[in-house]
């Protein structure tokens, strides 16, 4: 009963810190809402017995994405009205097919999965300790694969935005 009762307090305080952010009049305060939001989150994930999940939340979203905000909320030039520029060179059409196709293999795979039947249940693994260890087994046993492919994505991405930034100057 008092699991339930901190989750949807937990809940309703995410929900507010979130129409906080959308409604602030400051960048810096949406930011600040943001941060508090992510916390929320994270001790929900503790509610919830995901440790692990508590932990990446607080680090990765409340630490770095959120710091990336700010250096940003604070070099860009609010004052200055946006520009109405039209690029030439951009290929709309071109990205609303690549979204099209991304969305037609998404639905193919959804579709393959609900429609094949298992092959084979797997068995479960020897018992862990913790959270995290089950994690980490899972991760770089099952799903060594997919973790690999992204983050070659990741690399990729980072690669690309080095690159961006370097032609802006």
């Amino acid at each position: 009963m008092l699991e339930a009762v901190a989750f949807y307090g937990l809940a309703a305080l995410i929900l507010g810190f979130g129409l906080m952010v959308v409604t602030a009049r400051s960048a810096v305060h949406s930011v600040v809402f943001l941060v508090l939001n992510f916390l929320a989150v994270a001790v929900a994930y503790v509610v919830l017995a995901a440790e692990f999940l508590a932990v990446i939340q607080v680090l990765v979203y409340a630490g770095g994405i959120v710091v990336l905000y700010l250096f940003v909320v604070m070099l860009v030039n609010q004052k200055r009205a946006p520009e109405a520029h039209h690029d030439p060179h951009r290929k709309s059409g071109l990205g609303v097919m690549l979204a099209a196709a991304v969305l037609a293999e998404v639905t193919a795979i959804v579709v393959y999965t609900a429609s094949s039947s298992p092959a084979s249940v797997p068995t479960p693994p020897p018992a862990i300790a913790g959270n995290t260890e089950q994690v980490g087994l899972l991760l770089y046993t099952d799903y060594l694969i997919p973790f690999e492919v992204a983050s070659m994505l990741l690399l990729a991405a980072m690669v690309g935005a080095i690159l961006f930034a370097r032609k802006a100057q």
